[in-house]
């Protein structure tokens, strides 16, 4: 190596405390090429159909391989997220012994439109601490799944926060989540509903399990 090279490096070294940190997430899924050849303009369904080989589309349907996932991101540093603060069981009360009578709650599900949603909104605490040497931001990333059985979405985002944490240090988010919004499902025949059961959120390699509840304590006869 030269002078001027090692000047180079050794200056570099010396200002990395005011380098600007990059920081993002993937707003799509990068397929392999061979996806193309699986989804042909004439089918625009969004749910997978192993028997017919398509493999469906978007990161809440996609069953397959992928390049890079949603939501894949890079940095020069690193962070860690740890759970504060979550509801491990929430229950969802009927808006009406009517409305009890003509659900579908024998079938695991609750329609959004019989259950009462205005006070099912969930506080969720991350922190979130920078282990690398610069400082850095990170776009925190919220995702649920529904619970296993008959529905075909695999996850999908429900809250994101963009935090700029110093080296070493860590900063607390807290995501609301409303759970009739963002915990609901579309079925077949487009209508919005609250799976009953095991709910998953996904944050970094965070998981943490949420079971909604039929709540008959709430119903007036």
């Amino acid at each position: 190596m030269n002078i001027n090279a090692r000047t180079i490096v050794l200056k570099t070294i010396q200002d990395t405390s005011t380098l600007v940190v990059p920081g993002g997430k993937l707003p799509m899924t990068w397929y392999p090429q061979d996806y193309l050849a699986k989804v042909p303009m004439t089918n625009m369904g969004m749910r997978a159909d192993p028997s017919r080989g398509y493999p469906g589309r978007t990161y809440r349907f996609y069953k397959g391989p992928v390049v890079f996932p949603f939501g894949h991101g890079m940095s020069y540093t690193t962070f860690a997220h740890s759970l504060v603060q979550a509801p491990q069981e929430v229950a969802v009360p009927f808006t009406s012994l009517y409305a009890l009578q003509n659900t579908t709650a024998a079938r695991n599900s609750i329609r959004v439109s019989h259950a009462n949603c205005e006070p099912l909104v969930l506080g969720v605490h991350i922190d979130v601490k920078n282990t690398g040497d610069m400082d850095g931001t990170q776009t925190l990333l919220v995702f649920s799944s529904p619970p296993e059985g008959k529905w075909s979405a695999n996850k999908k985002l429900i809250g994101f926060e963009k935090v700029h944490i110093v080296a070493g240090s860590k900063k607390r988010v807290k995501i609301d989540i409303p759970v009739c919004k963002h915990l609901s499902v579309v079925d077949r025949f487009g209508i919005q509903r609250l799976p009953i059961g095991k709910h998953d959120l996904h944050i970094g390699d965070l998981k943490h399990s949420i079971s909604l509840q039929a709540n008959l304590e709430e119903i007036k006869s």
